[in-house]
């Protein structure tokens, strides 16, 4: 089994990045490790110790997409590749649950993409499955305070499968996070990357959905993935535009 990942990285923190690096290299598969690093100078070069990562520094911030598909592009263009995998650089997990999720990728021919359970360091659940979004959906999530969001809590819980239990396989998720994708790369071969026209954010749902329309989606619990999850586009107002920018691209492609 050959398998490649990628890391998209922007002047990060170094532990948390060596966790991820770590949690990866971890597994008895052959690998290699994309480090794609779009950060303003290459001062994380030296993160990328192991025979197995290759660093590729950008000059400039390329978004996550686009960066992710010089490593997915990379990845294909091998053919003895089996799965590539899509992280975060602020998540971690244990050599079990790669190994977990490879095996179930290979008794079930027919996923194309593979989204773990997703997890806070304290433990408690990401709800990261999500239904397609609608325009309403992306801005009470973002733009309506927390007491507002309330009226609309039904319909939110529904947007993040909540009617579902987490402890059991879902099948056909139209959205996954991001924050962690396992890809089959005979079926990302047809699908292709992410859409480059999205800088970031919402490029998830982007190509889960593409997945979805020649394969089958699995939400798949019993693997495990710790996420830091900071929320950046809530906090930085040049990654909100981003995330609008985003979803007008995404709602012009897909429909209003």
């Amino acid at each position: 089994m050959k398998i490649t990942g990628s890391i998209v990285l922007y002047q990060n923190d170094r532990q948390i990045l060596k966790d991820a690096i770590n949690s990866f290299l971890a597994t008895s598969h052959k690998c290699v490790l994309y480090l794609i690093d779009n950060s303003p100078t290459d001062d994380l070069r030296s993160i990328s110790e192991d025979d197995r990562i290759v660093y590729i520094f950008n000059q400039m911030n390329l978004g996550f997409g686009k960066a992710h598909n010089i490593a997915i592009n990379k990845s294909l263009q091998s053919h003895s590749n089996d799965y590539h995998f899509i992280l975060n650089p602020d998540i971690y997990f244990k050599k079990k649950d790669m190994d977990s999720m490879i095996t179930f990728m290979e008794e079930n021919k027919n996923i194309g993409h593979l989204m773990p359970k997703i997890k806070y360091p304290d433990g408690n659940i990401q709800y990261l499955c999500k239904r397609n979004p609608t325009p309403m959906d992306l801005f009470a999530r973002r733009f309506l305070p927390k007491a507002v969001q309330k009226i609309f809590k039904k319909r939110m819980d529904y947007y993040e499968y909540r009617d579902y239990d987490y402890d059991k396989i879902i099948y056909d998720v139209p959205y996954f996070s991001g924050c962690f994708m396992l890809f089959r790369n005979s079926v990302l071969n047809v699908v292709g990357g992410f859409d480059e026209r999205i800088f970031m954010y919402i490029e998830d749902a982007d190509i889960t959905r593409r997945f979805l329309q020649v394969s089958n989606t699995v939400y798949y619990p019993d693997a495990e993935v710790f996420h830091h999850y900071g929320k950046g586009s809530y906090k930085n107002f040049k990654l909100m535009l981003y995330n609008i920018h985003g979803a007008y691209i995404y709602f012009k492609k897909w429909g209003w």
